[in-house]
């Protein structure tokens, strides 16, 4: 007979020195299922809106099935919500029910539990914690659902299920008469109520959403050795729960109350979006509702996008090929222009080969999800670009995330990390920093350690090097990435991504990567504008060093106000530290005749604003100094007054 195991999950990050809990998670298990599980739940543990995780725990012990205490699920109810206020008057229904004659006063203790790992046992007559370790809490361990040997999981949690397991645990604990619940996941706002009279009660709204705090408090009656007993009971005795069933609702509307509670609190906490018309061509000026703007958001920083030349050899292209493609490359959408382009891009990258993709997101999804399996495992710059971090997902390969640029903690994490097939994967120029990678170094790693090494030049090409030739001519290197990512659609000014590389390396990506082989070739009119910008970045060096020189004077004039920033990118990355004032200053240029975006989650990630919150302004090369100075002016402005009448951002 299979053996039983327990297998336990628990992520964290540092923060000012401190551990900071992000998840957690165990199952009982069959012998037989122990991988399937422990890759979900390691993809779990560190992709979470709490953040990224740098230390994740996970630990297997055998459970021996003469110890498990097997118990029928509590009965479910779902109390349909529409305001936190509800919520808090079903929590103190819920109370009264159970003979709490005072329910403010437990709800008073649930901020106490919002930093917890545990839970609080509270003792509900003489309101007094006991917990061995308040700043911990008592963890409910060892326990799961009745599972099916050898059905497949997802990283995916299922709040409701592993809820409605602890739950029937804790009540069944001797001494506990009831347990609160609200889940610390950001946009989980469902919490429950339960008891073993009233069973597993769901109240649907018991917090905004988008808040991060949570908590739980086991209701307790009894004397200090029943507290001991329940606490042996809670963190020892495995119990698998059986007949768990699944949720359903009676709402007809139910379906669209998590789509409207986070609309509602994008809308409440300045994280919404909305898009802006533009009613002229991308350049340095653009139009918007028939008034002018300086254009400081765009990614076609040399300012080629609307070139003369680009338009005539789009006209030329639509004369002789028509507008679609008409297919696949594969099949109908290959044209001798596409195969130009192609070998262009291998010329003008130094290699042998390269593929084009529709576009640069598509490029690393298709190319990262092709070369790694669930044998694979990724070494993946913490800031790496959000198409790099979805093909690492997609391709279910062993994610490992090293500290950004840090090429020793890199090494480090290599070498804690046994690998059958490696690879390391970095953005050349960070887009949302602007700061540039070690590539040599990055290099040198992978040579030692026999890893793929993978470079994303979408924000490199056109912007640094003397001549703006990427990554290599910056560092003055003479090697290759094994693969080398592009962008059609930044300083070139067109459209689609690409990989560079080997002659093998393309030619497995042309028949393996899913995002090549099933999506409808770019419009030959596009492939001939692409090519045209290769043509006037190798052409017209000066617009590099333009930009350059604009960056340089951009930065020198925002210190001028006390704005410390440098870049030797496009990209001028302006912190602000808080995701409403980032909004304001966005909006304040923007009503002064600047379009500059602000960053906010989730771009960055969720528990990071306080750092990452920003204006990103991205320069281009026929930018003037007049209205570089200007803008710093304005900027300034605003730092002035907030800092002068507000203490914090």
């Amino acid at each position: 007979m299979d053996k039983l195991f327990n297998i336990k999950m628990r992520a964290s990050k540092k923060e000012n020195d401190k551990d900071i809990h992000i998840s957690g998670a165990e199952k009982i298990i069959f012998e037989s299922d122990i991988k399937n599980f422990s890759t979900a739940l390691i993809e779990r543990g560190f992709h979470h809106d709490k953040g990224k995780a740098d230390f994740l725990n996970l630990k297997i012990t055998e459970v021996k099935k003469d110890d498990v205490l097997y118990l029928d699920a509590l009965n479910v109810e779902t109390i349909e919500v529409d305001t936190l206020e509800e919520g808090q008057k079903e929590i103190k229904r819920y109370l009264h029910e159970i003979g709490i004659v005072e329910p403010d006063k437990i709800l008073n203790f649930l901020s106490e539990t919002y930093a917890m790992r545990g839970a609080m046992l509270l003792d509900v007559d003489r309101l007094v914690r006991l917990e061995p370790d308040p700043s911990r809490g008592i963890r409910a361990t060892n326990m799961d659902q009745e599972r099916i040997k050898g059905k497949i999981i997802t990283d995916e949690k299922n709040h409701y299920e592993e809820a409605v397991v602890l739950a029937t645990k804790v009540v069944n604990c001797p001494g506990i008469i009831g347990e609160i619940c609200i889940s610390d996941d950001p946009y989980y706002i469902t919490g429950y109520v339960s008891s073993k009279e009233i069973g597993y009660r769901r109240i649907t709204k018991m917090k905004e959403a988008g808040s991060e705090n949570g908590g739980r408090i086991f209701l307790f009656r009894g004397n200090k050795k029943d507290a001991e007993n329940a606490v042996s009971f809670l963190q020892n005795q495995h119990v698998i729960v059986k007949n768990v069933k699944k949720l359903c609702s009676n709402k007809k509307s139910s379906k669209w109350n998590n789509i409207d509670n986070t609309l509602k609190y994008l809308k409440e906490n300045n994280l919404y979006r909305t898009t802006k018309q533009i009613n002229s061509a991308q350049g340095p000026h653009i139009q918007i509702n028939n008034k002018k703007y300086v254009l400081m958001a765009s990614n076609d920083y040399l300012d080629i996008a609307s070139h003369e030349k680009i338009k005539q050899a789009v006209h030329r292209a639509l004369s002789t090929y028509g507008f679609g493609s008409g297919g696949l490359r594969l099949t109908t959408g290959n044209t001798d222009i596409h195969d130009s382009l192609e070998q262009k891009i291998a010329d003008y990258q130094e290699t042998q080969s390269s593929i084009v993709f529709n576009t640069g997101y598509v490029a690393n999804l298709a190319t990262i999800a092709a070369l790694c399996t669930s044998n694979s495992t990724i070494f993946s710059d913490e800031l790496n670009h959000a198409s790099i971090i979805d093909g690492c997902r997609l391709s279910k390969a062993k994610i490992v995330t090293y500290k950004h640029n840090d090429m020793t903690d890199l090494k480090r994490k290599i070498e804690e990390n046994p690998f059958i097939d490696g690879f390391v994967i970095s953005d050349a120029v960070f887009s949302m920093d602007g700061d540039i990678l070690n590539y040599p170094e990055l290099l040198n790693i992978c040579e030692k350690y026999d890893l793929f090494s993978m470079v994303d030049e979408a924000h490199s090409i056109g912007v640094i090097g003397k001549n703006g030739r990427g990554i290599k001519e910056y560092w003055s290197e003479t090697r290759n990435a094994d693969i080398l990512m592009g962008t059609l659609s930044k300083a070139i000014g067109g459209e689609g991504g690409y990989i560079a590389g080997e002659k093998r390396m393309i030619d497995y990506l042309r028949n393996k990567a899913r995002g090549y082989i099933f999506s409808t070739s770019l419009s030959p009119a596009v492939i001939s504008g692409n090519i045209e910008g290769l043509n006037l970045i190798k052409n017209e060096c000066w617009r590099v060093k333009n930009l350059q020189e604009n960056v340089e004077y951009f930065c020198t004039e925002l210190k001028k106000y006390g704005i410390n920033v440098s870049s030797k990118t496009a990209i001028v990355p302006i912190i602000i530290g808080n995701e409403r004032k980032a909004t304001e200053l966005s909006n304040y240029l923007f009503e002064r005749g600047y379009y500059i975006s602000a960053i906010r989650y989730p771009t960055v990630a969720r528990g990071e604003a306080r750092l990452r919150a920003r204006l990103r302004a991205t320069l281009m090369s026929s930018h003037t100094k007049i209205e570089l100075s200007e803008c710093a002016k304005l900027i300034g402005q605003f730092f002035a007054y907030h800092l002068r009448f507000c203490t914090t951002f």
